[in-house]
């Protein structure tokens, strides 16, 4: 790990990222994080030990890496009040706001600079997350070893080798969650209607995606395969399976996925405009 990482931003993915740096071993007098507030700073310097500090540029002074975890909307502004300290020092840029093009992240803060953007999930909160990496032709293979190293603490990492496909993470990982979530109320719905408590229906639901995951993770065979494991000839498995497809639940799903890439790269095209 370098020497000194200073994260912009303390919302819920930097605190996650940092207690994950943290249970690996690393320095809490090495980790940095800045909030327009000290109530905010301060139950994480009091739960986790770590520098804090209100004034952005105070915090660059001694930073390696520069994690940018604030809000997209305000992104820009956070880049003007940097700009000079980071052309000063030239860390490494590592963004984790959504809709934000290495170029445009560059642009904003000078130029000349390593940036590697993250896809990250919500899971990364409780360190199962998934994050898709892009980094730019200026970041070197020991930079981009220890932003995978940063991201492996809060769950998997995959590399991109072009910026457009971290549209496609953010489709098949990023907005994830989400998807499971809804066939998670889904499948509450339908097994309350035939009688079956609430409460009951949703921990068998989550308990049997979370078996499913597992399975999934600790198999050589793929999920095609995994899924006829399951179905019996004419049994009931199989006729559920039927009615899914029959009913189009995998365009449907692909059609959502093509959905969100393509938002994510509308919003990137609307923030490379300012």
């Amino acid at each position: 790990m370098a020497s000194h990482i200073t994260f912009i931003g303390a919302g819920n993915m930097a605190s996650a990222i940092i207690e994950g740096l943290l249970n690996s071993g690393h320095d809490a007098d090495a980790l940095t994080a800045t909030a327009t507030s000290d109530d905010t700073l301060s139950p994480l310097r009091s739960r986790l030990g770590i520098n804090t500090t209100t004034d952005n540029v105070e915090a660059l002074a001694q930073s390696d890496v520069v994690v940018l975890a604030v809000k997209p909307q305000i992104m820009h502004q956070v880049c003007e009040e940097i700009r000079d300290a980071i052309q000063s020092r030239n860390p490494l840029i590592i963004s984790v706001a959504a809709g934000l093009t290495v170029d445009t992240l560059e642009r904003w803060l000078g130029g000349d600079l390593a940036v590697i953007r993250c896809m990250p999930n919500t899971p990364s909160l409780l360190g199962v997350g998934a994050s898709g990496l892009y980094a730019n032709s200026r970041a070197s293979s020991k930079q981009r070893q220890l932003t995978e190293e940063l991201l492996n603490a809060v769950g998997i990492v995959e590399w991109v080798e072009e910026e457009q496909l971290l549209d496609v993470v953010t489709a098949v990982s990023g907005s994830a969650p989400a998807y499971f979530f809804l066939m998670f109320e889904a499948m509450e719905e339908a097994a309350v209607a035939r009688g079956l408590p609430a409460e009951t229906a949703r921990r068998l639901a989550i308990q049997a995606a979370l078996g499913a995951a597992t399975m999934a993770m600790a198999s050589d065979k793929l999920p095609s395969e995994l899924k006829r494991d399951v179905m019996s000839p004419g049994g009931t498995t199989e006729r559920a399976i039927q009615r899914l497809e029959s009913g189009g639940l995998r365009q449907l799903l692909q059609d959502a996925m093509g959905d969100c890439a393509n938002r994510a790269g509308e919003m990137a095209k609307q923030f490379s405009t300012r």
